[in-house]
């Protein structure tokens, strides 16, 4: 991929990732009541951030992944509120920081599996989750390693950060492939 295309993905992936930090998905789900044609709307209880990264890398590659997450880092450690409790330095304290961190790995490595082979659903599945995997193990090796020797804090941390988001993060990440499948197979490439 060229690199002004490579350069267009990082800006439009850091955009995505910033303004995804504060949009919460949503799902239409049937009434459970007899009382006509009803849906509820339930809200996911995650944000469309993971969503940006992985899409990043499937449709910009390893490298325009890496520079937009890199990117997004500095801007939220320099101060500007781009994380999603703010930002500054002592974003450095906080458990959820290693799941940003994670978002270097995760989207550089779907950006890397996303172009292994041509564009398919599977291709695009394995390449997403296996940047999630990489999100999560990241951010679970940072939580553990500013909490030893406190093994009540780190239980607790995995279970905010990790288990809990994730049955969230699995439809946001369902939702990323076939927009990035249907994408790529529109772009040609």
């Amino acid at each position: 991929m060229p690199k002004t295309l490579q350069l267009m993905w990082a800006l439009s992936g850091l955009l995505l990732t910033i303004a995804s930090t504060f949009i919460r998905p949503s799902m239409l789900l049937p009434s459970l009541t007899n009382q006509g044609n009803n849906v509820a709307i339930e809200s996911i209880s995650v944000t469309m951030q993971i969503g940006a990264v992985l899409l990043t890398g499937c449709l910009g590659g390893r490298s325009a992944a890496l520079l937009s997450q890199t990117t997004y880092i500095i801007l939220g450690l320099s101060g500007f509120g781009v994380f999603y409790q703010g930002g500054g330095l002592s974003y450095l304290k906080s458990p959820a920081f290693g799941y940003l961190l994670g978002f270097v790995a995760g989207g550089w490595l779907c950006g890397f599996l996303a172009f292994l082979r041509p564009p398919s659903l599977a291709r695009m599945a394995i390449s997403c989750f296996g940047g999630l995997l990489a999100i999560h193990l990241v951010g679970i090796f940072y939580l553990v390693a500013i909490q030893i020797p406190n093994f009540s804090a780190i239980q607790t941390s995995f279970w905010q950060y990790s288990v809990q988001v994730l049955s969230g993060q699995f439809l946001v990440v369902c939702a990323t492939i076939v927009i990035a499948t249907i994408s790529r197979k529109l772009l040609f490439y």
